[in-house]
């Protein structure tokens, strides 16, 4: 039987009854590329539904008989594009599959920044009473910029416009914005804006776009989300201009390196509040990426074989 890898532990039964006539084989939760090589080797994969983990050329050489990588998700970061095109394999991802709960996660964060919720829940259950000394920041008037205007960014760019924010979006490549989304170029945004929040793809162009540099730029007492990828952000940069005041408040959903381990300069830092990259892990948007991602493969699959009668 053809075989499809998942690098994960399960994949919805939903996106499994689709594939059913493939031998679904399961890489588990944290799967390394040692373990990844190994099973393409085992199984000579025909596609390879990448939920966690790394998928380069050394993968992508174990496994002969590969057509295509589907991403669980949005990002293709962890994918070896130009290698996979160098082999003539086609990386397909399930866009927008999850923007519904990124977005949500975006506000969450945002809205834990701005109202210093986690703080005060800490104050309150150790007794304290806030009130009279306690100033949260209100939104509604405030400029708010985003970088990256897809399904996620856009969604989200609905959401602060409700809240009465000035949304100023920078993205060359979208097109026919909502009126509720101002165009602006990275200088305007970093200036103009009291909050930012990133929705991009990490590429090596935007690697670091946040750093000592870009921060020195923005207004004093900015504050910066992130739920697209760690390595859009200097990690030291943002704890340095947290620590200055430069930075306000951090509310962070992905990190340059994952997993979190102990002894992150981030941890225990008052104005940064921390999620283990699940702004995308809602029930539901496990069903749309597994749905999505192997609807993907398939029509791929199905086009490469229609091609080759």
């Amino acid at each position: 039987m053809t075989a499809i890898l998942v690098t994960g532990a399960d994949l919805a039964p939903q996106a499994v009854g689709l594939l059913e006539g493939y031998e679904i084989v399961y890489a588990g939760k944290t799967p390394t590329e040692d373990d990844l090589v190994a099973l393409c080797r085992a199984h000579d994969p025909v596609a390879i539904i990448v939920r966690y983990g790394k998928v380069g050329a050394a993968v992508m050489d174990a496994a002969p008989s590969l057509k295509v990588i589907s991403k669980h998700g949005s990002g293709t970061d962890t994918i070896d594009k130009v290698a996979a095109q160098a082999r003539g394999i086609e990386v397909v991802a399930a866009v927008g599959a999850n923007a519904a709960a990124v977005a949500e996660q975006a506000l969450a964060l945002l809205l834990a920044c701005a109202k210093s919720v986690v703080a005060l829940d800490a104050r309150m259950h150790a007794g304290h009473w806030d009130k009279a000394t306690h100033k949260s920041l209100e939104l509604g008037g405030r400029t708010i910029g985003l970088i990256g205007l897809g399904a996620i960014g856009l969604r989200f760019a609905r959401m602060v416009d409700a809240l009465g924010m000035r949304v100023l979006g920078f993205d060359p490549y979208a097109k026919n914005l909502p009126a509720c989304v101002q165009a602006a170029d990275l200088a305007t945004l970093w200036a103009e804006s009291d909050v930012i929040s990133l929705h991009c793809p990490l590429t090596d162009e935007n690697r670091g776009l946040l750093d000592a540099d870009t921060l020195a730029r923005c207004k004093r007492g900015v504050i910066v989300v992130n739920t697209a990828r760690g390595g859009l952000i200097d990690e030291e940069a943002l704890l340095a201009a947290l620590r200055s005041g430069q930075v306000s408040m951090a509310g962070l959903d992905s990190f340059a390196i994952e997993p979190m381990t102990a002894g992150h300069p981030f941890q225990g830092e008052k104005n940064i509040v921390l999620s283990p990259h699940i702004g995308g892990v809602t029930s539901d948007a496990y069903v749309n990426m597994g749905v999505g991602a192997a609807k993907n493969l398939l029509q791929v699959l199905a086009r490469q074989t229609a091609a080759s009668c």
